[in-house]
């Protein structure tokens, strides 16, 4: 720059002056000019004005040759723009002559495109085309929007009849999904064309043309909303919700641009409540099926216990049935809750609605399905507690005791894990309230309370109705002198060691009160003690029965009551304690409406200690026994005219080779 500096400057200047000489040189030319400019720009406006006369006179056969050419557009444009003229001008004879020819083919030109829009076969764009060009040439706009929506009707009702057409019970429907895009695509995309082009010619109509246009949409909208719930309703059999919940979101989303566009019509809303009544269907379905599964669950176990044991091969037993029906519930659990969750996830365009946010979790996964399927079960269990019949009905005893383990596994652990799991799923932010676990547990302790203490009953029945027949049907006062123990003491012991095995597989054993060390020898110093010789002394004879019936009831007043049905506990000791109360309360009061002789007393005697020697270690104290077999030996004494006890030492023998 140092070295060319001086040369640059010299340049610039060069440019300078050149710029100067230019300058000068444009203003002498413009002076010389300004008289032709002003001439040219005369010329130039005559010139356009005489375009716009030749433009006018040559109007008419343009617009001829325009509607011949069925350049519609065209010719509304070229009347458009002569129009105003016309108007201006039309006291002049000449243009006069024009408008009156521009009219009568204007007239053509409209007559035409009514005509083509009556015949409705072309498309909607086309069809608001002919709208506007009619607007524009000055038809009245009420009568053509009532003419725009009735044609827009009948494209709309052969979509609508097209989509029930496949609902017909001939062709088989498609798909839930198909079917949602068809009416998508067809139906809500025609009404959306309908709508914004209403909306664009018809904007002048006001309030009255938008309600219009809403009571159009309105009432084709609910037919097609039917259509789709019929279609909708078709699918509640199924098991699999992922086809469903696509197909909802399709039609919710198609439904979101006729719902912006015509929010006056409440399509959207109409859809949203389509959406939610389905979900709440499908819940509904949901339950069903699990009560359905549980209940096949329950045929299985009958079947199970039902079915014959093939010499060598064990059945499954308690416990394995118990485990098969517990992990069966809970797979059909988790598989609902899987299923129902598909309609809150987030892809899914209906999930941020407030239902699907609150209520839907809270009300009807949580307590319409979770909470709902655990009272059935409890109910369903219980109405076998109230079986006809004297002996609990058909229902087996090993359901009841497996039904009573398996609510009693849900009260201490499944119940809080289920509703746990649910309350993870499905994040509830709904404020209504909801069933605490504590109240469903308390629900399921009391129903295995019910069924444990009536399987206690029932198998109390089954021993007692052996007991009772056995006592009915002998004639004691013939009875020949003992030489066995009766077969039934043998069937009591059998069935009631059956029970203690059936009831420990699915029990812990319980508490016991400390056993005597004579307990298998109790019976003797019961039967043969001082009480037992007072009580068969020969003072008490049928000659002082008032001496012996004081001395029996003075008896009774210091002896312990025994409560036969009192509350059952979990465990097995409480069961089998039960059940023998119930067993020999019947054989007592059995011997009670009986008479007896001398060998009569003696079978009596011998089969009680028979029962003695093996019912003690069952129950939770001893004494009980004790007090109810010395209460039937006492029984039978005091209905004897000749009370005449076996040896103990004979009772001993007999009942050890029994």
């Amino acid at each position: 720059m140092k070295n060319d500096f001086r040369k640059m400057e010299d340049e610039m200047d060069r440019l300078a002056t050149n710029m100067a000489v230019i300058t000068d040189f444009s203003a002498r030319i413009s002076a010389t000019l300004q008289d032709r400019h002003e001439r040219i720009t005369k010329l130039a406006g005559v010139h356009a004005l005489l375009r716009k006369l030749q433009f006018l006179f040559e109007l008419p056969s343009r617009l001829t040759k325009c509607v011949e050419l069925g350049a519609y557009g065209q010719a509304v444009r070229y009347q458009g723009r002569a129009q105003a003229v016309l108007q201006q001008y039309q006291h002049l004879p000449s243009f006069r002559a024009i408008q009156d020819d521009c009219q009568v083919i204007t007239a053509r030109l409209a007559q035409q495109l009514r005509q083509r829009f009556r015949e409705g076969g072309s498309g909607a764009p086309e069809q608001a085309e002919c709208v506007e060009l009619l607007l524009a040439l000055g038809e009245p706009a009420e009568e053509l929007c009532e003419e725009f929506l009735a044609h827009a009707r009948g494209r709309l009702e052969e979509e609508l009849r097209s989509l029930e057409a496949e609902l017909g019970p001939s062709p088989p429907a498609p798909d839930v999904l198909e079917f949602t895009d068809h009416g998508g695509s067809g139906f809500v995309g025609g009404l959306c064309q309908v709508a914004a082009a209403y909306q664009e010619l018809f904007a002048a109509q006001g309030p009255a043309g938008a309600e219009k246009l809403a009571a159009f949409a309105r009432e084709l909208g609910s037919r097609y909303f039917a259509l789709v719930e019929r279609r909708l309703a078709q699918e509640q059999g199924g098991g699999d919700n992922s086809l469903l919940v696509r197909a909802l979101d399709r039609f919710h989303r198609r439904l979101r641009a006729p719902g912006a566009l015509l929010a006056a019509a409440g399509l959207a809303d109409a859809a949203t409540e389509i959406v939610e009544r389905v979900a709440r269907e499908r819940l509904g379905h949901h339950l069903q099926g699990l009560r359905a599964a549980f209940l096949g669950c329950l045929t299985d176990v009958r079947q199970a216990l039902a079915a014959p044991r093939v010499a060598g091969k064990e059945g499954p037993g308690l416990a394995e049935l118990l485990a098969n029906v517990a992990s069966s519930i809970l797979s059909h659990i988790k598989a609902s809750l899987a299923a129902v969750h598909l309609f809150t996830a987030k892809e899914v365009s209906f999930s941020n609605k407030p239902y699907f946010r609150g209520e839907f979790c809270s009300q009807g996964v949580r307590e319409g399905l979770i909470v709902g399927f655990i009272r059935s079960m409890c109910q369903t269990a219980q109405s076998f507690c109230d079986s006809p019949g004297e002996k609990g009905g058909a229902t087996p005893p090993a359901l009841l005791l497996l039904l009573s383990r398996l609510c009693l596994d849900y009260e201490t652990a499944t119940i809080s894990y289920i509703l746990t799991l649910t309350d993870e799923q499905f994040l509830v932010q709904d404020q209504s309230p909801v069933t605490p676990v504590s109240t469903l547990c308390a629900e399921a302790r009391e129903t295995a309370r019910r069924l444990l203490t009536h399987y206690v009953k029932v198998q109390g029945l089954v021993i007692s109705q052996m007991l009772r027949k056995s006592v009915e049907t002998r004639d004691w006062l013939s009875t020949l002198e003992p030489r066995n123990v009766r077969a039934v003491m043998k069937r009591v012991v059998e069935d009631t060691t059956a029970i203690d095995v059936q009831v420990g597989l699915l029990y812990e054993e319980g508490v016991r009160k400390a056993q005597s060390s004579d307990s298998s020898k109790r019976t003797f110093s019961v039967y043969s003690s001082s009480r037992q010789q007072g009580r068969y002394a020969p003072s008490y004879t049928p000659s002082a029965p008032m001496d012996t019936n004081l001395l029996s009831n003075i008896q009774k007043l210091f002896s312990e009551r025994i409560d036969v049905f009192s509350p059952v506990e979990f465990n097995k000791v409480s069961v089998l304690t039960g059940i023998i109360k119930i067993s020999l309360k019947t054989l007592l009061e059995c011997v009670r409406l009986r008479t007896f002789g001398r060998f009569g007393l003696q079978q009596v005697q011998v089969d009680c200690h028979f029962l003695q020697l093996y019912l003690w270690r069952f129950v939770a104290d001893e004494e009980l026994v004790h007090l109810l077999l010395d209460e039937v030996v006492a029984s039978a004494a005091l209905r004897c005219p000749d009370p005449v006890p076996m040896e103990p030492s004979v009772v001993e023998v007999i009942c050890e080779r029994g």
